[in-house]
């Protein structure tokens, strides 16, 4: 009688597959939204109506402008370690999404070059807590066989976001008003209102939770994405594990400071930055920020660039559907080292056309890129946002998922910013140069975490034995 009242309750909700599905998707809406904002920037100021507003920018304004909001990113994404301890990771998406609206609506209604700057900080500062807490709260939330897949499905949002504002971009430059640069910016307003309003409705992280003395709300939250029935044996076995490696760390006694995780874990420390800087020095913001103009040099001129770019987007989005399917099944080490190698040689290829500078370069350059972008968005993409959480221990999680996103915004800036000047003055030297930076990534070993649940990565990395409680990695 007790069970057929518990399953109809689980009928009469979302639990389950669809419950885990459902908030992954929601909660992509924050990567989606840094994606259309790396996307929106590179098509409104090759606009003419841009340019005129902003009396005509140089490369450096133009840098500044665009790389500024990883100047936010990179301070709020230190700090989002702790803010996601103290308020969970719930609450840190809420604020992500709030302060991100907020700098959106200040870029959308500029008065000129100053007010953009301010608009772009404070987006940075909602982007900075978005891109930490959300791969955090995906990876605490998935069951150890599906991990790879779901963080896979996030960097999809994330280009689908880069492809929305490419393609919002092309059209809107059909508008002979500077309303062709304003409705772009608006639009990323609208979904981050959206993603606030929404996330007041997902449930909290079971991990946070259990790791904060809430375990009630943490057991049931563990249920529901197991079915619903508090009383399955998976859902219990999980919870018990969790419980055994927070009670664990709390008897080792040792703070939880950014010292102490340090010294205990520098290695992995070390990979998850790594990871985030090579994501970066592969060249990829060359493509992302500055596609139309790197069209433009290939000698694709005006719409045509960003209609190009446009083209580029929808096969890139394409590129990162396959490890959706192959991350949980090839591993991560096969994927990020095959990319590595198909990056570095389409760089090169788009440099030494650019060199040679011949009737076919114009062609041969789209392909190029074309091939970078998707081998970008099956290996270098998504998984430096999957790495980290994953070999993190929940004591120290939030805090080292803040140090390697603040090593991506860092990289980021850096990137964003001396772009436009290299162009200008080591012009296609730039493709082989980060090419060279594909080669070096490849060197790097990252352990295999394929399969492996959060709480027995301490195993992969020689530092501890599996908890007695190992449970099962289906969800019913």
């Amino acid at each position: 009688m007790v069970n057929d009242h518990r399953n109809s309750l689980a009928r009469s909700r979302l639990v389950g597959q669809p419950l885990l599905y459902a908030i992954s998707i929601f909660a992509s809406l924050g990567v989606f939204l840094f994606g259309y904002d790396q996307g929106v920037m590179s098509g409104i100021i090759t606009g003419p109506y841009f340019s005129s507003y902003f009396n005509h920018p140089g490369p450096i304004e133009v840098g500044t402008m665009v790389a500024v909001l990883e100047v936010g990113a990179f301070i709020t994404s230190v700090a989002a370690g702790r803010v996601g301890d103290i308020i969970g990771r719930k609450g840190t998406l809420f604020i992500g999404a709030l302060v991100f609206t907020l700098g959106g609506a200040i870029q959308t209604f500029t008065l000129g070059f100053w007010t953009m700057i301010i608009g772009r900080i404070i987006s940075g500062f909602g982007v900075g807590l978005l891109s930490t807490i959300v791969p955090i709260y995906q990876s605490e939330i998935s069951p150890p066989n599906h991990r790879g897949a779901l963080a896979c499905m996030e960097f999809t949002g994330n280009i689908v976001g880069y492809a929305s504002s490419v393609w919002t971009d092309y059209f809107c430059s059909f508008i002979e008003s500077d309303l062709s640069w304003r409705i772009p910016l608006f639009l990323q307003c609208v979904i981050g209102a959206i993603l606030a309003g929404g996330s007041l409705l997902m449930p909290e992280s079971p991990r946070w939770l259990i790791d904060t003395g809430k375990d009630t709300a943490g057991m049931q939250v563990i249920a529901d994405l197991h079915g619903g029935d508090p009383t399955n044996e998976i859902a219990l076995a999980e919870f018990q594990e969790i419980k055994d490696k927070v009670q664990e760390e709390r008897d080792s006694g040792e703070d939880r400071s950014y010292a102490t995780m340090w010294r205990k874990y520098k290695r992995r420390v070390l990979l998850a930055m790594s990871s985030q800087a090579f994501a970066q020095l592969n060249g990829i913001n060359v493509i992302s920020y500055y596609a139309p103009r790197v069209f433009e040099e290939a000698g694709w001129i005006g719409r045509d660039a960003v209609l190009m770019t446009g083209i580029n987007s929808i096969i890139y989005v394409l590129s990162t559907l396959p490890p959706w399917y192959l991350v949980d099944r090839w591993g991560r080490r096969a994927i990020l080292l095959s990319g590595a190698v198909i990056m570095s040689m389409a760089l090169v290829a788009t440099g030494w056309w650019m060199y040679i500078d011949v009737p076919q370069t114009a062609k041969a350059v789209v392909v190029c890129v074309i091939i970078f972008n998707a081998a970008f968005g099956y290996s270098w993409g998504p998984l430096p946002w999957l790495y980290p959480p994953e070999i993190m221990p929940l004591s120290f999680r939030a805090k080292g998922v803040s140090l390697s996103t603040a090593t991506n915004w860092a990289f980021n800036f850096l990137v964003g910013e001396i772009t436009p000047y290299l162009q200008d003055v080591i012009k296609w030297r730039l493709y082989p140069m980060h090419g060279f930076f594909c080669a070096c990534s490849f060197v790097l070993v990252y352990p295999e975490t394929k399969g492996v649940p959060l709480e027995e990565m301490d195993a992969v990395f020689g530092e501890g034995k599996p908890p007695p409680h190992s449970h099962a990695s289906t969800l019913i």
